[in-house]
């Protein structure tokens, strides 16, 4: 047969799912987005010949635009920001001046930061090929909690470059700042890739690190400039600023000069096979339908799922069709948080060198390690940010030729709002990064962290807040000492082993293969681990399922066998809010009460199911008996009165949803205002003196679980007490935000009502209450009851009717009390 070009091919399939039942009627929307040109400087002057002969040699003669104006913007003193897409060559950005620096300076010295150990091991490799052409002693090292002790010496005092990551710059280099003297005293650059990954409480940690450092640059007589490299954010250089505390250049996506070929992005709603329940195939199945062509003809795939989970169930279906037959050439792969790190290389080297076919991924291939040259992109599933869905689609067409991207909806109510609304999801701008890095309790941290590294001096500063008032504070608590203008740290503790960059238990779950002689393969985090290796689970790695025979929770570790099985399993689950103390409570106009204070949050896994392959019919229950895993932390709180409600003739779902679609709003609302991520904060309703919780599964579908003494719930017995919407801060023990939430709460529903009454939506979507099977079609209408009776608008609510007329007028202003529109 003669040898087709592939994007003849790639043209082909897609035709054929155009015409061809039942696919051809499932294709909501397609865009094309053209070629781009690239755009190409020369080498500066200032570039020394024997650099510009390295690049020449890997390939590289003339820079893309972006690139010469970092470089020029670099060498001109400034700290720089890159944004960019996905493939446009920002890591020359940093490489090149650093290189060029240690050339003509060799006892200069540069850190580079990455989120991930993946990224970081990525980097070293791109970083040292260059290297090697240059036939110049830089050397590179990598260091981070994997490297070995012997080898640190040699990182310290002969690294030219070296690579990690904040948490062990914060941790393992800052407070042993005397062993790196010849580092930081020398440091010239500091390098920070995939910056739009440092936001909310994670950003605002790793802003306190950058504070330290430069502290102890200029202690040390340095003055390191950053280069720093991100994705598209709406805010690149508001963000930048508040992270680094300097001003930045930013080159933005309008500089771009790399080329790229056209990409073609099409919306695939999966076929209705239920039309009473509105049930439709579900998202793997479809993804393997529509992969499946593409991996057939040899074109580079990748699919990315939404979690762990599905990333082994679609790698299975795959594998099945494709490697489990003889004959077929086709290797299928999996990625994905978990593995054992020699696993995830060798998968990154089997897509770099074209071994594999098609890799199954979560979102841990969604920054930007190197994984050569794909050409479709699958997301089965919207991965729920416009900046998310850009990235992973980024992932297909780094090469010129014609790439492919094709979004799956779940049947689930957010993806279908985004399947159905093509020009929403084509022209939303890409989410903020928020951080705050004076949040007051993160800040003490790092204050605290950085007096045990160097003294501080009367006059000094250190963020927005009062040092000297902070200090006081700290010698009060007998961890600090003023002696002769100047603050020492006066404990025996090691504070950095107490502040957690990312927020998380840092504990993991090794799980091991007792039918391999106790072989540890995979691990888990410990928050996660009740849902996915309790006992009785099946937990897969490289698509081949294992069954968890005992997990040792104490000591941390998960035992299982490997097992052939035709199914997986999936948790039950819910959380719980109780109020430990309140710290202040006041009357909410006549409408019921607002408070903030301690709480105790309690995630439970109460169950499993086990899900056939293929057709997911349940095929099993089991029960799951763990302790909850328990957050202590604060949260702010607003308790309505329920007779009020059930007299406005309100029921009790009709109240819950409305509460989980006004604090769904709320929850965006207050990111904003708290300057974090939504991750950050947690929501939850509950009735405390009916005992009971209400939540929104993954599925974006209500769940209402009994607490206490309270019998299975039923919609006819749900009463109206006291319902209570939770915002807590998801961290433990909080960081301040709850007593910020309690003194701007009615700046916040004020904002909620205007973005809920503004909304041109006639019952929901992802900018309001969310979308329509979220909640009750009457969320949109209830919420505006809730805003305007809290707000002070009238004084009781009006009740269900009344408030769904009223909302069907479009964006009104609703008139104050007294105008007739309360309900009599």
């Amino acid at each position: 047969m003669p040898n087709i070009p592939r994007h003849q091919t790639v043209e082909r399939i897609l035709r054929d799912f155009r015409r061809t039942p039942p696919t051809a009627d499932c294709f909501t929307a397609s865009f094309e987005i053209d070629a781009i040109d690239a755009r190409t400087e020369l080498f500066p002057d200032h570039v020394p010949k024997k650099l510009r002969d390295a690049l020449t040699e890997v390939g590289i003669h003339e820079l893309y635009k972006h690139q010469r104006m970092a470089l020029d913007a670099v060498h001109a003193g400034d700290d720089v920001v890159v944004v960019t897409p996905t493939a446009s060559g920002k890591s020359l950005c940093y490489h090149l001046p650093v290189l060029q620096t240690i050339l003509s300076k060799p006892e200069a010295r540069a850190f580079y930061l990455f989120p991930t150990k993946a990224l970081a091991q990525d980097q070293v490799g791109s970083l040292q090929r260059l290297i090697d052409e240059l036939d110049v002693p830089v050397r590179t090292f990598t260091y981070d909690g994997d490297t070995p002790a012997d080898a640190r010496t040699a990182v310290r005092t002969r690294g030219h470059v070296i690579v990690s990551n904040p948490d062990m710059l914060h941790a393992g280099i800052l407070p042993n700042h005397p062993r790196w003297r010849k580092v930081l005293q020398d440091l010239e650059y500091i390098v920070l890739d995939e910056l739009h990954t440092y936001r909310g409480i994670f950003g605002s940690h790793v802003a306190n690190v950058i504070r330290r450092l430069l502290r102890l640059c200029e202690f040390y007589g340095s003055r390191p400039k950053f280069i720093c490299c991100s994705a598209t954010i709406a805010n690149p250089e508001e963000h930048a600023e508040r992270l680094l505390g300097r001003p930045v250049t930013v080159i933005g996506a309008e500089h771009n000069g790399a080329p790229s070929g056209p990409k073609e992005v099409l919306l695939y709603n999966p076929p209705v096979i239920n039309e009473e329940l509105g049930i439709r195939k579900g998202v793997l199945s479809q993804a393997l339908r529509l992969a499946s062509p593409f991996i057939e003809q040899d074109i580079p795939t990748i699919c990315f799922t939404g979690s762990r989970l599905h990333t082994e169930v679609l790698s299975r279906y795959l594998k099945d069709r494709f490697c489990r037959r003889a004959g077929t050439g086709h290797k299928i792969a999996s990625y994905r948080g978990g593995y054992l790190p020699g696993l995830r290389r060798q998968v990154e080297r089997g897509l770099r060198d074209g071994d594999v076919t098609c890799v199954v991924s979560t979102n841990a291939l969604e920054l930007g390690i190197d994984i050569g040259q794909l050409d479709v992109a699958v997301l089965a599933g919207y991965p729920g940010s416009v900046a998310s869905m850009w990235q992973q689609g980024g992932r297909a067409g780094r090469a010129q030729r014609r790439s492919v991207v094709i979004l799956i909806a779940r049947n689930s109510p957010l993806d279908q709002f985004v399947i159905t609304h093509p020009d929403w999801l084509m022209g939303s701008a890409p989410e903020h990064a928020r951080i705050d890095p004076d949040n007051l309790m993160v800040l003490v941290s790092h204050i605290k962290c950085s007096l045990y590294e160097l003294p501080f001096r009367d006059g000094d500063d250190f963020g927005a807040e009062d040092l000297g008032e902070i200090l006081e504070f700290l010698e009060e608590a007998g961890v600090a000492h003023h002696r002769d203008n100047t603050w020492h740290w006066s404990d025996e503790s090691y504070p950095a082993d107490g502040v957690s960059l990312r927020s998380a238990d840092p504990e993991n779950v090794v799980i091991i293969d007792t039918s391999a002689g106790d072989r540890v393969i995979a691990e888990t985090d410990r928050l996660g681990a009740q849902t996915v290796v309790h006992e009785g689970a099946i937990y897969m790695v490289e698509s081949q399922p294992y069954q968890v025979d005992h997990l040792d929770w104490p000591q941390c570790k998960a035992y299982v066998r490997r097992v052939d099985v035709d199914h997986f399993t999936s948790a039950m689950s819910y959380s719980k809010v109780r109020i430990i103390d309140t710290f202040e409570e006041e009357p909410w106009r006549n409408a019921g009460t607002k408070a903030h204070g301690e709480v105790h949050v309690a995630r439970k896994t109460v169950g499993f199911k086990k899900v056939k392959l293929y057709t997911s019919e349940n095929c099993g229950y089991g029960d799951v008996h763990l302790p909850d895993v328990e957050l202590h932390t604060t949260s702010w709180w607003m308790s309505l009165s329920g007779e009020d409600l059930a007299d406005a003739g309100y029921r009790g779902l009709d109240v819950v949803d409305g509460m989980l679609g006004l604090g769904r709003v709320l929850k965006g609302l207050a990111a904003l205002h708290l300057m974090c991520d939504s991750g950050d904060l947690g929501v939850s309703l509950a009735d405390p003196e009916d005992e009971w919780v209400a939540a929104l599964d993954r599925g974006g579908r209500r769940v209402l679980q009994p607490t206490g003494k309270r019998e299975a719930i039923e919609g006819d017995n749900l009463r109206l007490l006291r319902p209570t919407l939770f915002l807590y801060d998801n961290i433990p023990g909080g960081v301040g935000f709850s007593e910020k939430l309690f003194e701007i709460g009615h700046i916040l529903i004020e904002e909620a009502r205007g973005q809920i009454v503004g909304c041109t939506c006639e019952a929901g979507c992802p900018s309001c209450v969310g979308p329509l099977g979220e909640v009750e079609d009457c969320a949109k209408a209830v919420a505006m009851d809730l805003c305007d009776w809290l707000s002070g608008r009238i004084k009781r609510p009006r009740g269900p009717e009344l408030a769904i007329e009223i909302m069907s007028r479009g964006p009104v202003q609703i008139a104050e009390e007294g105008s007739g529109s309360a309900h009599p």
